[in-house]
């Protein structure tokens, strides 16, 4: 049975695994600080959130969201990051992530949660054209 919930301390190692896992598939090295500036946001819960997906006790995904406001309509939420462990996908953890990070939007009077990934990522995306509609934008990027 998958259960969702805040990450606790005793959840860093494991956690760290999946971001790493999330990070590699993304084709990214993180330094530690990244990781370390992460794990204190998510535990100070203010600013970045995150929440966890367990399997019979065993942490098996993540995902991180943040509130930002929005010129058109109530503040939104953007899941930034979602992951699972191999082993674990097609159990539902993905879908469970989603709805909790819905249902805590909407909580706190969000007006849309919205994220993006790579147009590849079919298995991913099989998922999310079943929970969301694609609306058709495309991403752009600048970076140093």
């Amino acid at each position: 049975m998958i259960t969702i919930g805040k990450l606790t301390p005793a959840d860093r190692p494991a956690w760290e695994e999946l971001f790493t896992g999330y990070n590699t598939f993304y084709g990214r090295t993180l330094p530690q600080e990244a990781f370390d500036r992460a794990w204190t946001a998510f535990q100070d819960d203010t600013v970045m959130h995150a929440l966890g997906a367990k399997l019979d006790g065993r942490l098996v995904g993540i995902t991180h969201f943040l509130v930002h406001a929005s010129t058109t309509a109530a503040d939104v939420c953007y899941l930034q990051d979602l992951f699972t462990a191999e082993e674990a996908r097609g159990k539902g953890a993905a879908r469970a992530l989603i709805a909790a990070v819905t249902d805590w939007a909407w909580e706190r009077g969000c007006s849309r949660v919205y994220w993006s990934t790579q147009e590849t990522n079919a298995t991913a995306r099989r998922l999310y054209d079943q929970v969301a509609v694609n609306r058709g934008f495309i991403l752009y990027q600048i970076t140093p």
